[in-house]
């Protein structure tokens, strides 16, 4: 895959502010060269699956970490989680939570499916970009994945 166009991130956001800050934050501080955004679960699996909307998609080009709200239309951010980590092709893909919720339950089970990192979206506009560049730094450009693909 030409590295000029690997897909660095894959962003699930259904909300559109917090998705344009997030696409702002990402380019302004060059973590990401391509970003893929879908805006529901359903979506996102068949993005990643090759399904759907996306039928025909080159699959084996994975993103370098999928960042995931889980209150989503049509499929949670848990279950695309879940969906994730079930299939092969996906399961080593790393996947930080990137939410409003603060609910304990949210949190335990997201660990318990495999989540790699949860976040919980800062209120003020700042805080929300200096989240987004930690982030973006460790999983964008300091986070090795393995040389089979596998993360």
């Amino acid at each position: 895959m030409n590295e000029s166009n690997e897909v660095q991130v894959l962003l699930v956001e259904d909300n559109p502010r917090d998705a344009e800050l997030t696409l702002r934050t990402l380019r302004r501080h060059h973590l990401a060269n391509h970003v893929v955004h879908v805006k529901d679960g359903e979506e996102a699996l068949e993005w990643l699956f090759g399904t759907g909307r996306h039928a025909g998609r080159e699959t084996a080009a994975r993103p370098r970490v999928v960042l995931l709200d889980l209150k989503l239309p049509k499929v949670s951010g848990l279950e695309v989680l879940r969906a994730i980590r079930a299939d092969e092709r996906t399961r080593h893909l790393p996947v930080v939570v990137l939410t409003s919720s603060r609910e304990q339950k949210d949190v335990v089970e997201g660990y318990a499916l495999g989540l790699n990192s949860y976040v919980v979206k800062p209120v003020e506009f700042e805080d929300f970009s200096r989240a987004l560049v930690e982030l973006g730094h460790f999983w964008v450009l300091v986070n090795q994945p393995s040389a089979n693909g596998q993360r």
